[in-house]
């Protein structure tokens, strides 16, 4: 049976390095969603490396609630994507 173009792109991305960037990009489009006008507001990157979600904000007291909030971000971008694609978070 052959592949329709869709299967084979999400078979070459899944593959690829891209993925992790493609990853990272949807999480910023739900960002808000899943964490609120504020956080999203303030938060200047989202990237993934591996299974860590790195998230940049030059916000001292975000930081400190982002840390505070891991487990919950953790179970919502996974709820999110219906698979586990994040095991930890760093905030910088």
């Amino acid at each position: 049976m052959a592949l329709q173009i869709g299967d084979a792109l999400k078979e070459f991305i899944n593959k690829s390095k891209l993925k992790n960037g493609l990853r990272a990009i949807q999480i910023e489009s739900i960002w808000e969603e899943l964490m609120g006008k504020t956080i999203s507001r303030y938060t200047d990157k989202i990237e993934i490396i591996n299974q860590t979600l790195f998230i940049y904000t030059s916000v001292g007291a975000l930081k400190h609630e982002l840390v505070y909030q891991k487990q919950k971000i953790i179970e919502r971008v996974n709820e999110a994507f219906d698979e586990k694609i994040i095991s930890d978070v760093i905030v910088k």
